[in-house]
């Protein structure tokens, strides 16, 4: 995958927002780095709506919500978001209604636990208990899972009805139509009364692993922070534009450059 030098990237005078993922984006060894936080706030300061979209649980999301320069977190791909309020506090929206999640809760627990029997070493993820709308299962952050076995993990969420996807850290599934890129289009809506899709040529996504392959083939301005380039096996939609940088690195360098094409 060629690296692209993200100075040289035209119309970025146009961009008017970011969405992007978290771990191993803007994560370094499962902490935000000082870089990434600095991009943050000066993409901020410069006016610029940014929502991170993640497999996290909302649990997991909120202290993040509170202290991050952001306009929101949509945690668990696409299911649920938080939205700082003007006092400070999080308001928490949902794409299901109550009744849909608790049933659906009840139908992942017993795929998780099929999923925990049948497949060797597969543990639920260490943040299962901020999770409302979907289950998750550890491949990378704590334990190292071999490809057939996270391929098998997979499966069995299919073959149970459910989404699957696999982030650089997590096997996620859940049911509903949800996933990044309709919490994308909902959040942005929700939040601005903005139609992403009619000026997604204007907003950036910035990811780095298999289950970012929808943004990577949806947005004009996707970006994959250089560690992508451990999921490009597994990718059939590769981001437009690959960072120098790794990880929070990688992110600082392209708010550097959106802000000097502004």
């Amino acid at each position: 995958m060629q690296l692209i030098n993200l100075q040289r990237t035209p119309d970025l005078s146009k961009i008017v927002g970011l969405l992007t993922d978290i771990d191993d984006t803007l994560t370094t060894d499962g902490a935000v780095t000082t870089d990434a936080v600095r991009a943050l706030k000066s993409l901020k300061s410069a006016g610029l709506p940014i929502i991170p979209i993640t497999g996290r649980p909302v649990g997991w999301s909120e202290p993040f919500a509170l202290s991050w320069p952001v306009d929101a977190i949509v945690a668990e791909n696409g299911a649920v978001a938080l939205v700082r309020q003007p006092d400070g506090s999080l308001n928490k929206l949902y794409q299901q209604d109550a009744t849909t999640r608790t049933a659906n809760f009840a139908r992942m627990q017993q795929v998780l636990a099929q999923i925990e029997h049948e497949v060797p070493g597969a543990r639920r993820a260490t943040d299962s208990a901020g999770r409302e709308c979907d289950i998750a299962i550890d491949h990378s952050e704590f334990t190292q899972m071999p490809q057939a076995h996270i391929d098998q993990c997979v499966a069995l969420m299919q073959a149970a009805g459910m989404n699957a996807t696999v982030s650089s850290i997590h096997i996620n599934g859940w049911y509903g139509t949800h996933n990044k890129l309709e919490g994308a289009r909902w959040i942005v809506r929700e939040l601005f009364g903005r139609d992403l899709d009619a000026e997604i040529d204007r907003w950036v996504y910035v990811g780095d692993s298999t289950n970012d392959q929808l943004m990577f083939q949806h947005f004009p301005h996707s970006v994959g922070v250089a560690n992508i380039a451990r999921f490009v096996p597994q990718l059939q939609h590769l981001p437009r534009y690959v960072t120098e940088g790794e990880r929070g690195a990688g992110f600082a360098e392209v708010a550097r450059a959106i802000l000097a094409g502004r």
